[in-house]
């Protein structure tokens, strides 16, 4: 694998006010670059690259978050879909690591014009919420089952239980985390990224990759407010519980209850709001 040249930080200057003190002094700021997707099908007359899809990324994990992205939008069904994950280093290209290529294995159908027209990556896609549930049902392949119950005071303790592993935000507090958690509040997995979509995909692809979907048995926690393309890419995944530190939107919260998920949103400070799926929060 090969490194990209940014790390998730860069060293800023600043001038920092307090009162009537102004000091001038060197700060951590959270990286943002772009990071393009570029699908490569298995052709027999030579490598075809199709741009699928370009974010705002903090640099780290591209390769789980190319991988997530596509597994979210249905492109990709198995890790045995994927021949190859690498960064483009095509000498001619400006912008080397941040392009990734994502080669696929012969055999594995890949329809441009559909992701060209309806690969959704904000959660202001211009679709009614009939049509995009509508979408993601279209997408997933069952809708994603657990049977666990996960106790009051675990719930309560996923937030403080994220804040020593979120290295990047505690020295630049710009960053958001997705963390898997298993119902007993041990951590799997924690990703961070300025987007918390892409902090989600990230999680999944890592899953994905490690061929561990779906994830029934596991608990999504997202900081910052749960959109809809939060709850899609959990319930793609198979992941039946997303929490969020903030607010949920209609739109997930629909989609939430349509895929028999559990939502809850405002954990923090001892209280949560369960939106879909009660019965997974014990008494």
């Amino acid at each position: 694998m090969i490194a990209p040249r940014s790390g998730p930080t860069e060293r800023v200057q600043v001038t920092e006010v307090r009162g009537s003190v102004r000091v001038d002094r060197e700060d951590e700021a959270a990286t943002e670059e772009p990071l393009e997707v570029r699908v490569v099908p298995a052709r027999a007359d030579g490598p075809e690259h199709h741009r699928i899809a370009v974010t705002m990324r903090t640099p780290g994990a591209d390769f789980e978050l190319a991988a997530g992205f596509l597994f979210s939008e249905g492109l990709l069904r198995t890790p045995a879909d994927v021949a190859r994950i690498a960064y483009c280093t095509d000498p001619g290209e400006p912008q080397q690591y941040n392009i990734v290529n994502v080669a696929l294995r012969p055999g594995v159908p890949f329809d441009a014009e559909r992701f060209r027209r309806n690969v959704y990556t904000t959660s202001s896609c211009g679709v009614c919420g009939k049509a995009a549930i509508e979408q993601v049902a279209a997408v997933v392949a069952r809708r994603p089952s657990g049977a666990f119950r996960l106790a009051r005071d675990v719930l309560e303790s996923l937030p403080g239980r994220i804040a020593d592993s979120q290295r990047v935000f505690g020295r630049t507090g710009g960053l958001h985390a997705a963390a898997l958690f298993r119902p007993n509040g041990e951590l799997v997995l924690l990703r961070e990224d300025v987007g918390r979509h892409n902090a989600v995909d990230k999680v999944v692809g890592n899953r994905f990759l490690a061929g561990s979907l779906p994830e029934s048995s596991t608990v999504l926690l997202v900081t910052g407010r749960a959109g809809f393309e939060l709850v899609q890419k959990a319930a793609v995944a198979g992941i039946p519980f997303l929490a969020a530190i903030g607010a949920p939107s209609s739109l997930a919260i629909s989609l939430a209850r349509e895929q028999g998920m559990t939502l809850v949103g405002f954990l923090r400070e001892g209280r949560f709001n369960v939106y879909a799926g009660p019965e997974r929060v014990a008494e």
